[in-house]
Protein backbone atom coordinates (compact mmCIF):
# COMPACT_ATOMS: atom_id res chain seq x y z
CA UNK A 1 0.00 0.00 0.00
CA UNK A 2 1.19 3.40 -0.88
CA UNK A 3 0.68 6.56 0.81
CA UNK A 4 1.30 9.75 0.04
CA UNK A 5 1.42 12.88 2.27
CA UNK A 6 0.92 16.28 1.68
CA UNK A 7 2.17 19.13 3.51
CA UNK A 8 1.51 22.70 2.41
CA UNK A 9 3.21 25.44 4.53
CA UNK A 10 2.97 29.50 3.63
CA UNK A 11 6.43 31.29 3.91
CA UNK A 12 6.51 35.29 3.51
CA UNK A 13 8.52 36.51 1.29
CA UNK A 14 10.46 39.74 1.41
CA UNK A 15 10.75 40.85 -2.47
CA UNK A 16 11.57 44.33 -2.86
CA UNK A 17 15.53 43.37 -3.59
CA UNK A 18 14.35 41.02 -6.53
CA UNK A 19 13.65 44.27 -8.59
CA UNK A 20 16.34 46.88 -9.94
CA UNK A 21 18.06 49.59 -7.77
CA UNK A 22 16.49 52.46 -9.69
CA UNK A 23 12.88 50.90 -8.98
CA UNK A 24 13.42 49.91 -5.46
CA UNK A 25 14.19 54.21 -5.21
CA UNK A 26 12.06 55.32 -7.66
CA UNK A 27 8.72 53.29 -7.92
CA UNK A 28 7.51 53.19 -4.11
CA UNK A 29 5.04 55.60 -2.58
CA UNK A 30 7.55 57.78 -1.19
CA UNK A 31 8.87 58.90 -4.34
CA UNK A 32 5.67 59.41 -5.50
CA UNK A 33 5.42 61.92 -2.59
CA UNK A 34 8.47 63.93 -3.26
CA UNK A 35 7.44 64.12 -6.87
CA UNK A 36 3.77 65.39 -6.03
CA UNK A 37 5.26 67.56 -3.59
CA UNK A 38 7.80 69.25 -6.55
CA UNK A 39 4.55 69.41 -9.06
CA UNK A 40 2.75 71.27 -5.98
CA UNK A 41 5.36 73.63 -5.21
CA UNK A 42 6.18 74.45 -9.06
CA UNK A 43 2.59 74.72 -9.94
CA UNK A 44 2.06 76.86 -6.98
CA UNK A 45 4.88 78.97 -7.66
CA UNK A 46 4.09 79.88 -11.23
CA UNK A 47 -0.05 80.23 -10.66
CA UNK A 48 -0.27 81.75 -7.05
CA UNK A 49 0.94 85.07 -6.16
CA UNK A 50 3.42 85.62 -3.03
CA UNK A 51 3.65 81.84 -3.47
CA UNK A 52 7.29 81.84 -4.56
CA UNK A 53 8.14 84.36 -2.06
CA UNK A 54 10.56 83.83 0.54
CA UNK A 55 8.28 85.25 3.18
CA UNK A 56 5.79 82.76 2.26
CA UNK A 57 8.61 79.70 2.93
CA UNK A 58 9.07 81.27 6.28
CA UNK A 59 5.46 80.71 7.30
CA UNK A 60 5.27 77.67 5.64
CA UNK A 61 8.20 76.14 8.09
CA UNK A 62 7.16 77.51 11.24
CA UNK A 63 3.68 76.19 10.65
CA UNK A 64 4.65 72.67 10.13
CA UNK A 65 7.69 72.98 12.10
CA UNK A 66 5.63 71.13 15.36
CA UNK A 67 4.07 68.49 12.53
CA UNK A 68 7.56 67.83 11.36
CA UNK A 69 9.34 67.38 14.51
CA UNK A 70 6.56 65.25 16.09
CA UNK A 71 6.37 63.12 12.83
CA UNK A 72 9.34 62.04 13.55
CA UNK A 73 8.69 59.10 16.54
CA UNK A 74 5.50 59.05 15.51
CA UNK A 75 6.79 57.17 12.02
CA UNK A 76 8.77 54.70 14.70
CA UNK A 77 5.50 54.34 16.59
CA UNK A 78 3.51 53.46 13.65
CA UNK A 79 6.12 50.92 11.71
CA UNK A 80 5.79 48.64 15.51
CA UNK A 81 2.22 48.99 14.49
CA UNK A 82 0.98 50.95 17.50
CA UNK A 83 -0.38 54.49 17.43
CA UNK A 84 0.12 57.93 19.55
CA UNK A 85 -3.09 60.36 19.62
CA UNK A 86 -2.36 62.23 22.79
CA UNK A 87 0.61 64.11 20.96
CA UNK A 88 -1.64 67.45 20.16
CA UNK A 89 -2.80 67.38 23.60
CA UNK A 90 0.90 66.91 25.10
CA UNK A 91 1.46 69.22 22.99
CA UNK A 92 -0.54 71.85 24.86
CA UNK A 93 -0.29 70.68 28.58
CA UNK A 94 3.55 71.60 28.08
CA UNK A 95 2.63 74.75 26.89
CA UNK A 96 0.46 75.29 29.61
CA UNK A 97 2.93 74.36 32.14
CA UNK A 98 5.47 76.57 30.47
CA UNK A 99 3.02 79.44 30.61
CA UNK A 100 1.68 78.42 34.40
CA UNK A 101 5.78 78.50 35.94
CA UNK A 102 6.30 81.25 34.16
CA UNK A 103 3.24 83.14 35.59
CA UNK A 104 4.42 81.86 38.80
CA UNK A 105 8.15 83.44 39.04
CA UNK A 106 10.34 80.94 37.55
CA UNK A 107 12.90 81.43 34.80
CA UNK A 108 11.89 80.39 31.72
CA UNK A 109 14.53 78.20 31.16
CA UNK A 110 13.49 75.95 34.41
CA UNK A 111 9.76 76.56 33.16
CA UNK A 112 11.21 74.55 29.85
CA UNK A 113 12.77 72.41 31.27
CA UNK A 114 9.89 71.07 33.14
CA UNK A 115 7.70 71.02 30.70
CA UNK A 116 10.38 68.51 28.84
CA UNK A 117 9.98 66.61 32.17
CA UNK A 118 6.69 66.08 31.87
CA UNK A 119 6.23 65.15 28.14
CA UNK A 120 8.68 62.51 29.22
CA UNK A 121 6.38 61.25 32.31
CA UNK A 122 3.19 61.30 29.82
CA UNK A 123 4.94 59.68 27.03
CA UNK A 124 6.08 56.66 30.11
CA UNK A 125 2.51 56.88 31.06
CA UNK A 126 1.82 55.97 27.52
CA UNK A 127 4.24 53.47 27.35
CA UNK A 128 3.80 51.58 30.88
CA UNK A 129 0.12 51.12 29.96
CA UNK A 130 0.71 49.52 26.50
CA UNK A 131 3.50 47.34 27.00
CA UNK A 132 3.72 46.36 30.90
CA UNK A 133 -0.33 46.70 31.44
CA UNK A 134 -1.21 45.72 27.50
CA UNK A 135 -3.47 47.86 26.57
CA UNK A 136 -4.33 48.50 23.23
CA UNK A 137 -2.30 51.86 22.44
CA UNK A 138 -5.65 53.23 19.98
CA UNK A 139 -7.15 53.23 23.84
CA UNK A 140 -4.83 54.43 25.88
CA UNK A 141 -4.01 57.33 23.88
CA UNK A 142 -7.43 58.86 23.70
CA UNK A 143 -7.45 58.04 26.91
CA UNK A 144 -4.63 60.20 27.45
CA UNK A 145 -5.38 62.69 24.72
CA UNK A 146 -8.48 63.68 26.99
CA UNK A 147 -6.35 63.35 30.06
CA UNK A 148 -3.59 65.46 29.18
CA UNK A 149 -5.97 68.00 27.22
CA UNK A 150 -8.25 67.90 30.41
CA UNK A 151 -5.34 68.65 32.60
CA UNK A 152 -4.10 71.98 30.26
CA UNK A 153 -7.51 73.49 30.44
CA UNK A 154 -7.90 72.78 34.25
CA UNK A 155 -4.49 74.69 35.21
CA UNK A 156 -5.19 77.79 32.64
CA UNK A 157 -8.94 77.90 32.61
CA UNK A 158 -10.47 80.73 30.20
CA UNK A 159 -6.98 82.42 30.69
CA UNK A 160 -4.19 83.09 28.75
CA UNK A 161 -0.35 83.74 29.58
CA UNK A 162 1.38 85.99 27.32
CA UNK A 163 4.61 87.32 29.07
CA UNK A 164 7.10 85.53 27.90
CA UNK A 165 11.05 86.94 28.10
CA UNK A 166 11.37 88.33 24.24
CA UNK A 167 14.75 87.37 23.68
CA UNK A 168 13.05 83.57 23.82
CA UNK A 169 10.42 84.45 21.65
CA UNK A 170 12.37 86.47 18.71
CA UNK A 171 14.32 83.43 18.88
CA UNK A 172 11.56 81.00 17.64
CA UNK A 173 10.86 83.29 15.00
CA UNK A 174 14.04 84.20 14.03
CA UNK A 175 15.35 83.44 10.56
CA UNK A 176 18.94 81.72 10.00
CA UNK A 177 21.40 84.36 9.17
CA UNK A 178 20.93 85.30 5.09
CA UNK A 179 18.08 82.79 4.33
CA UNK A 180 14.53 82.33 4.89
CA UNK A 181 14.47 79.45 6.71
CA UNK A 182 13.15 79.47 10.27
CA UNK A 183 16.25 78.84 12.90
CA UNK A 184 13.94 76.26 14.16
CA UNK A 185 14.80 73.91 11.43
CA UNK A 186 18.08 73.51 13.12
CA UNK A 187 16.76 71.28 16.14
CA UNK A 188 14.84 69.64 13.51
CA UNK A 189 17.21 69.14 11.55
CA UNK A 190 19.39 67.45 14.30
CA UNK A 191 16.36 65.47 15.77
CA UNK A 192 15.66 64.17 11.63
CA UNK A 193 19.51 63.10 11.99
CA UNK A 194 19.36 61.16 14.75
CA UNK A 195 16.38 59.36 14.48
CA UNK A 196 17.19 58.67 10.67
CA UNK A 197 20.58 56.97 12.07
CA UNK A 198 18.42 55.26 14.77
CA UNK A 199 15.60 53.66 12.32
CA UNK A 200 17.52 52.60 9.43
CA UNK A 201 21.52 52.20 11.33
CA UNK A 202 20.99 50.44 14.18
CA UNK A 203 19.65 47.21 15.49
CA UNK A 204 17.19 48.99 17.35
CA UNK A 205 15.33 50.59 14.17
CA UNK A 206 15.89 46.88 12.68
CA UNK A 207 13.96 46.15 15.44
CA UNK A 208 11.40 48.28 15.00
CA UNK A 209 10.63 47.07 11.57
CA UNK A 210 10.68 43.65 12.97
CA UNK A 211 8.13 44.28 15.68
CA UNK A 212 5.47 46.17 12.92
CA UNK A 213 5.88 42.88 11.10
CA UNK A 214 5.58 40.14 13.65
CA UNK A 215 5.53 40.66 17.18
CA UNK A 216 5.74 37.07 18.04
CA UNK A 217 8.67 36.83 15.48
CA UNK A 218 10.10 39.61 16.49
CA UNK A 219 10.66 38.16 20.07
CA UNK A 220 12.11 34.90 19.22
CA UNK A 221 14.66 36.86 17.04
CA UNK A 222 15.67 38.66 20.48
CA UNK A 223 14.33 41.97 20.24
CA UNK A 224 12.57 43.29 23.60
CA UNK A 225 9.06 44.25 22.10
CA UNK A 226 8.15 45.69 24.95
CA UNK A 227 11.39 47.87 25.44
CA UNK A 228 11.21 49.00 22.36
CA UNK A 229 7.57 50.28 22.67
CA UNK A 230 8.04 52.05 25.76
CA UNK A 231 11.11 53.52 24.58
CA UNK A 232 9.21 55.22 21.54
CA UNK A 233 6.59 56.34 23.80
CA UNK A 234 8.87 58.35 25.99
CA UNK A 235 10.55 59.89 22.67
CA UNK A 236 7.19 60.43 21.65
CA UNK A 237 6.26 62.55 24.43
CA UNK A 238 9.21 64.51 24.56
CA UNK A 239 9.10 65.45 21.18
CA UNK A 240 5.63 66.55 21.72
CA UNK A 241 6.93 68.45 24.76
CA UNK A 242 9.69 70.15 22.69
CA UNK A 243 7.03 71.40 20.28
CA UNK A 244 4.75 72.82 22.58
CA UNK A 245 7.36 75.18 23.97
CA UNK A 246 8.57 76.31 20.47
CA UNK A 247 4.45 76.60 19.98
CA UNK A 248 4.49 78.55 22.60
CA UNK A 249 6.93 80.49 21.97
CA UNK A 250 6.24 81.05 18.13
CA UNK A 251 2.58 82.19 19.00
CA UNK A 252 3.22 83.86 22.49
CA UNK A 253 0.89 82.49 24.23
CA UNK A 254 0.27 79.35 26.80
CA UNK A 255 -3.30 78.21 26.55
CA UNK A 256 -5.06 74.85 27.18
CA UNK A 257 -6.59 74.54 23.80
CA UNK A 258 -3.02 75.15 22.26
CA UNK A 259 -2.70 72.78 19.44
CA UNK A 260 -5.78 71.34 19.20
CA UNK A 261 -6.52 68.51 16.91
CA UNK A 262 -2.61 68.79 16.07
CA UNK A 263 -2.72 64.93 16.41
CA UNK A 264 -4.33 64.17 12.87
CA UNK A 265 -2.14 66.38 10.75
CA UNK A 266 0.79 64.48 12.48
CA UNK A 267 -0.92 61.11 11.66
CA UNK A 268 -1.78 62.28 8.30
CA UNK A 269 1.67 62.80 7.28
CA UNK A 270 2.81 59.99 8.55
CA UNK A 271 0.43 57.79 6.46
CA UNK A 272 0.42 59.59 3.24
CA UNK A 273 4.15 59.61 3.63
CA UNK A 274 4.05 55.76 3.04
CA UNK A 275 4.32 54.10 6.29
CA UNK A 276 2.05 51.09 6.95
CA UNK A 277 -0.98 51.46 8.81
CA UNK A 278 -0.47 47.62 9.95
CA UNK A 279 2.84 48.38 10.57
CA UNK A 280 6.30 47.00 9.11
CA UNK A 281 6.67 49.34 6.64
CA UNK A 282 7.78 53.24 6.04
CA UNK A 283 10.95 55.80 5.67
CA UNK A 284 10.93 58.54 7.66
CA UNK A 285 12.02 60.93 3.89
CA UNK A 286 8.63 60.04 3.03
CA UNK A 287 7.06 61.31 5.96
CA UNK A 288 9.04 64.51 5.57
CA UNK A 289 7.80 64.83 2.12
CA UNK A 290 4.01 64.17 2.94
CA UNK A 291 3.84 67.27 5.63
CA UNK A 292 5.67 69.67 3.46
CA UNK A 293 3.03 68.74 0.93
CA UNK A 294 0.36 68.82 2.81
CA UNK A 295 2.16 72.75 4.73
CA UNK A 296 2.49 73.77 0.77
CA UNK A 297 -1.27 72.62 -0.28
CA UNK A 298 -2.33 74.87 2.79
CA UNK A 299 -0.29 77.78 1.91
CA UNK A 300 -1.00 77.81 -1.76
CA UNK A 301 -5.22 77.67 -1.10
CA UNK A 302 -4.87 80.11 1.84
CA UNK A 303 -3.28 82.37 -0.54
CA UNK A 304 -6.37 82.21 -3.04
CA UNK A 305 -8.81 82.73 0.31
CA UNK A 306 -10.10 78.76 0.62
CA UNK A 307 -11.37 78.42 4.05
CA UNK A 308 -9.69 76.76 6.88
CA UNK A 309 -12.88 74.33 6.48
CA UNK A 310 -12.21 73.39 3.28
CA UNK A 311 -8.41 72.84 3.67
CA UNK A 312 -8.90 70.30 6.09
CA UNK A 313 -11.41 68.60 4.06
CA UNK A 314 -8.85 68.38 0.94
CA UNK A 315 -6.14 67.00 3.80
CA UNK A 316 -8.81 64.20 4.97
CA UNK A 317 -9.22 63.02 1.68
CA UNK A 318 -5.62 62.82 0.95
CA UNK A 319 -5.52 60.89 3.99
CA UNK A 320 -8.56 58.26 3.29
CA UNK A 321 -6.81 58.59 -0.57
CA UNK A 322 -3.48 57.41 1.20
CA UNK A 323 -4.89 54.21 2.89
CA UNK A 324 -7.17 52.86 0.23
CA UNK A 325 -4.52 53.95 -2.77
CA UNK A 326 -2.46 51.81 -0.47
CA UNK A 327 -4.74 48.38 -0.17
CA UNK A 328 -5.61 49.23 -3.92
CA UNK A 329 -1.81 48.95 -4.73
CA UNK A 330 -0.87 46.04 -2.33
CA UNK A 331 -3.99 43.81 -3.73
CA UNK A 332 -2.99 44.44 -7.42
CA UNK A 333 0.40 43.67 -7.08
CA UNK A 334 -0.75 40.50 -5.35
CA UNK A 335 -2.84 39.37 -8.27
CA UNK A 336 0.18 40.34 -10.74
CA UNK A 337 2.38 38.43 -8.37
CA UNK A 338 4.22 35.12 -10.26
CA UNK A 339 3.61 32.27 -8.48
CA UNK A 340 6.20 31.19 -6.56
CA UNK A 341 7.91 27.29 -5.52
CA UNK A 342 6.17 24.82 -5.00
CA UNK A 343 4.55 23.85 -1.89
CA UNK A 344 7.68 22.72 1.01
CA UNK A 345 7.19 19.48 2.13
CA UNK A 346 5.83 17.05 -0.47
CA UNK A 347 6.34 13.57 0.47
CA UNK A 348 5.71 10.26 -0.47
CA UNK A 349 6.08 6.98 1.87
CA UNK A 350 5.78 3.63 0.93
CA UNK A 351 4.86 0.97 3.45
Amino acid sequence: MTTATTTTSTTRVIRDYDRPLWRRLLLTREAAIVVLLLLVAIVSASTIRGFGQPITLTYLLLDIAPILLIALPMTLIMITGEIDLSVGSMVGLSSVVTGALVQGGLPFEVAALAALVVGVVGGAFNGFLVTVVGLPSLAVTIGTLALFRGLAVGFLGTTAVTDFPEVWTDLAKAKITGTSIPAIMIPFLVLLAAFVVLLHFTPFGRGVYAVGLSKDAAHFSGVNVERTKFVLFVLSGAVAAFAGIFYTLRYGSARGDNATGLELQVIAAVVLGGVSVFGGRGQIYGVIAAALLIGSLASALRLVNVTSDVINIITGALLVISVVGASVLAWLQKKRRRPGRPPVGVATTAS
